[in-house]
């Protein structure tokens, strides 16, 4: 999804800086999901304004740069929807996780034993964070939540019934004997 619809999105939920859209992404509605940075979110917000799907209004701050807040505008919202009425993209997981699990084989038992641990914290975690109902959701954002929960929780189920499936395979922690140095005389 382009990051001008990301933007277009976030402005739906009422105005909003730069920075706060970038907060939505990062810990917010669609950090679980959905990645956009700075780096794409100011120039998107430029182009939108110069399309006039957003406008952008300066504040004045104290000893700072004017406050640049954008708000969606009629043409905006429409953009919005016939936005998203295109296909879209295949879903895509990235996780380290489970590329370190592809060489379960040749790592300690403990290293292995270990990863597991901490994939397993952090599903609770999330589980744990999407269990609560924030008042201001949006019937969308709850289903979103909701679906959220159930794939963590699914996640954590997983790891703890299936976790002897890469233990199993992981090398012995035992230390290896150093090769016993083979002096000759010559």
């Amino acid at each position: 999804m382009q990051v001008t619809t990301l933007c277009l999105g976030a402005l739906v939920f009422g105005e909003a800086t730069g920075y706060e859209i970038n907060k939505m992404f990062e810990d917010g509605p669609f950090s679980h999901f959905l990645d956009a940075s700075y780096g794409s979110i100011y120039p998107a917000l430029t182009r939108l304004t110069d399309e006039g799907l957003v406008t952008c209004k300066a504040e004045q701050q104290e000893r700072r740069p004017d406050k640049k807040i954008y708000s969606l505008t009629d043409k905006g919202r429409q953009s919005l929807r016939e936005a998203l009425h295109t296909p879209l993209a295949e879903d895509k997981f990235r996780s380290e996780f489970l590329f370190a699990v592809l060489f379960a084989h040749l790592l300690p038992r403990s290293r292995v034993v270990e990863l597991v641990d901490q994939r397993l914290a952090a599903m609770k975690a999330k589980t744990e964070e999407l269990a609560t109902k924030d008042p201001g959701d949006t019937p969308g954002m709850d289903f979103a939540r909701l679906y959220g929960h159930a794939v963590y929780s699914a996640s954590v189920s997983f790891l703890e019934n299936n976790r002897h499936l890469i233990e199993d395979i992981a090398v012995d922690d035992k230390p290896q004997e150093a090769p016993r140095e083979v002096h000759t005389h010559v």
